[in-house]
């Protein structure tokens, strides 16, 4: 095997977990050409990898030891080139070059902060504490897809939201980990606590209802903000926003959630082409 064959076996495997945490980006590829585009979906990838070290691994050290690596590597990659799959697509890239050490290492530096911290205290200090990681990666998506010019105020809002809410999906999976979905002034006002979130109650679809509200709040508070969304992104919101409301209306909204949304189709193709069509305008523009 040719070490390009190899190479772009590697990097598709990265590709691969992307879309398996969000299949909804698929038919976005058909706009992103990923032959044209690599580093666009390479740095979703790369994102992906990011989060899954800081959420998916349980263990803190295990989690830090991860993401020091990828201090190390991003920090060291436009002299190097890079040793992953990813780093090395991104950085054979000008803009790679084009931006601030500090932009690459702040992602990974935020997550590495943000390991031990436990339950938040209220709605507001919630979007406080994940706008750190959440809002690093979209100012680095954004100046990726638009430049350095480029606002990242609505990027960094509706990340730190998505995330919010793929948190509340995964509520029962969630629960005996230090930082539960739901701050801790939500869980005292409707009396509930981590055992009785195990199982369905109308005090658990109020207390979700009502982390759903402040989220559909916030959600079209963000819309104000400046600054674009990647093709990726914009996707991503999409979606997420068709499902609050979708939830919000729901008997059982936590059902609903875990469900999740089924774009698929005439319309999820639009709304890709639609998303493309405004990246190229910015773009031109």
């Amino acid at each position: 095997m040719s070490p390009d064959v190899s190479q772009h076996g590697a990097l598709q495997s990265y590709v691969d977990k992307w879309l398996a945490v969000q299949p909804q980006q698929r038919v976005a590829l058909v706009f992103v050409d990923p032959g044209k585009y690599p580093g666009h979906v390479a740095l979703a990838a790369l994102e992906q990898e990011l989060l899954s070290a800081a959420y998916g691994i349980r263990e803190p050290q295990v989690a830090a030891t991860k993401l020091n690596w990828w201090a190390e590597e991003l920090g060291s990659a436009a002299a190097s080139g890079g040793r992953h799959p990813l780093t090395r697509v991104l950085f054979d890239d000008e803009r790679a070059h084009a931006m601030s050490q500090d932009r690459w290492v702040a992602p990974v530096l935020a997550a590495m902060a943000q390991l031990e911290e436990g339950t938040a205290v209220d709605f507001a200090a919630q979007v406080n504490a994940a706008s750190a990681l959440h809002g690093a990666l979209a100012a680095l998506e954004t100046a990726w897809w638009y430049g350095d010019a480029a606002s990242s105020r609505r990027a960094e809002r509706v990340a730190t939201l998505s995330h919010l809410l793929y948190a509340l999906r995964r509520l029962q999976d969630d629960l005996e980990r230090d930082r539960l979905p739901l701050p801790m002034a939500r869980l005292a006002r409707f009396s509930l606590s981590r055992t009785s979130l195990r199982e369905h109650s109308e005090a658990r679809d109020q207390a979700i209802k009502a982390q759903l509200d402040d989220l559909g709040v916030a959600w079209g508070g963000a819309a104000s903000l400046p600054g674009p969304l990647s093709v990726f992104r914009a996707l991503e919101a999409g979606q997420g926003e068709r499902l609050l409301r979708k939830a919000g209306r729901a008997g059982e909204p936590l059902a609903v959630l875990q469900q999740g949304a089924s774009d698929r189709g005439f319309l999820a193709t639009l709304r890709a082409w639609q998303a493309a069509r405004r990246w190229q305008n910015q773009v031109a523009g």
